[in-house]
């Protein structure tokens, strides 16, 4: 074979390993964006995916996404990698203004500068869509983003994840997970008068800013949120939306459609062992005793037999996967009541997946029980059986009634 000849195919060899080496880099980074649901808060309603403008809700005022196509002008066409990885890693902006934390790079912080490069690179490979930016709607003095400086300094905590050489590679992968590029603290976690996050205890469990709902307390130790619950339950829960000790509903619905449903098995079972390793909680409070508390459960009692015990058994312990259990239901006893109030209220409805494409859903009984009889039947559900947890009143039901939600 003359020089030439060998150079070509030398040239024609180097070129196919480097397309191939691009090509998995892009759909790596495919993975990693779905693992991570970015299209979630940068697709408008109706609109081109990652395009932006769908509006991020936060107690301090309105925060418009950002576009992540590759258009110069509106989007990230002018970014480079570094540029990126800057913005996830330290959560600084291509012009180097601080980003607000309703970008949650006080989670991706956490993620490798190999990662962010493959979802840049998976950005990049997307059709260009020009769409300007709008301005956010933060009230005065949260809209001076150079206090920003002072949160950071305070709550912000900049370092890939570092693994534990004394854990397996299961659990490392768990935590790399779940702490960095799935951001589960970012609603698991109650949040402080600035929007911090509380990080101890780790994912015990908060409301969910301007939305409404409680994310629950993921341990599935003694008086943890999953306490019960195996690895294997919580896997079907992240790949079907339902298992055998509950269903996805309300923002964890949207999460399961869009993110943990399309991710591996092996991740799946990662996240699991990680959080099968938080501690146990302290144990909840003891039960109510006040005279209306208990009568509001016996009047409860009567609404559950006639409304809900036909699906959810009249020992709460549902039938099969269709109808979850709502005795030993974590999202039944939380601290707060809210996701059983609006459950009951405006029905509950699980995520389209793959391994659950027709799910069962419940209907709303807003039209059918007054606040009065929606207080008293979520009070019996959350002290009925073996559950303990607090009485809610009428009030809590007419909040949540009238509340927004997403």
């Amino acid at each position: 074979m003359k020089m030439s000849s060998r150079l070509f195919v030398w040239l024609a060899l180097s070129l196919a390993a480097t397309v191939a080496c691009a090509t998995d880099d892009v759909q790596h980074g495919k993975y990693l964006a779905t693992l991570g649901d970015c299209a979630a808060c940068h697709t408008p309603r109706n609109g081109e995916p990652f395009s932006g403008g769908r509006v991020v809700p936060t107690p301090f005022g309105a925060i418009p996404s950002p576009n992540l196509t590759p258009d110069r002008e509106t989007g990230l066409g002018h970014w480079t990698a570094d540029d990126f990885y800057r913005a996830m890693h330290s959560g600084m902006g291509h012009d180097g203004t601080s980003l607000y934390p309703a970008f949650p790079f006080t989670s991706y912080t956490k993620a490798t500068r190999a990662d962010t490069d493959a979802i840049f690179a998976y950005l990049r490979s997307l059709p260009a869509v020009k769409r300007a930016g709008t301005p956010n709607t933060l009230r005065w003095p949260y809209s001076v983003r150079s206090l920003m400086g002072a949160w950071r300094a305070l709550y912000f905590d900049e370092g890939e994840y570092q693994p534990d050489p004394k854990r397996s590679a299961a659990w490392n992968r768990g935590a790399y997970l779940v702490e960095g590029l799935g951001h589960c603290n970012e609603c698991h976690a109650r949040r402080n008068s600035f929007g911090a996050m509380v990080q101890e205890p780790f994912l015990a469990g908060g409301i969910v800013p301007v939305q409404n709902w409680y994310a629950p307390d993921l341990s599935m130790g003694t008086n943890g949120g999953l306490a019960g619950w195996s690895e294997a339950d919580l896997v079907a829960l992240l790949k079907a939306g339902r298992s055998a000790k509950g269903t996805a509903f309300g923002p964890m619905a949207e999460v399961v459609m869009r993110s943990t449903q399309h991710l591996d098995d092996a991740d799946l079972v990662a996240m699991a062992t990680y959080l099968k390793s938080l501690p146990d909680r302290d144990a909840p409070p003891e039960r109510e005793s006040a005279v209306d508390a208990r009568e509001m459960a016996l009047k409860g009692q009567k609404i559950y037999a006639q409304q809900c015990a036909a699906c959810h058994a009249a020992d709460g312990r549902g039938k099969g996967e269709a109808y979850p259990p709502l005795d030993g239901n974590g999202s039944v006893t939380d601290p707060t009541g809210i996701n059983t109030i609006r459950i009951v209220l405006s029905g509950g409805f699980a995520p389209v997946t793959k391994d659950n494409p027709r799910p069962y859903s419940m209907p709303p009984f807003t039209q059918t029980l007054n606040d009065e009889d929606a207080a008293a039947v979520v009070t019996y559900i959350r002290q009925a059986w073996s559950n303990k947890a607090a009485s809610v009143s009428p009030g809590d039901v007419r909040a949540y009634r009238s509340t927004p939600g997403d």
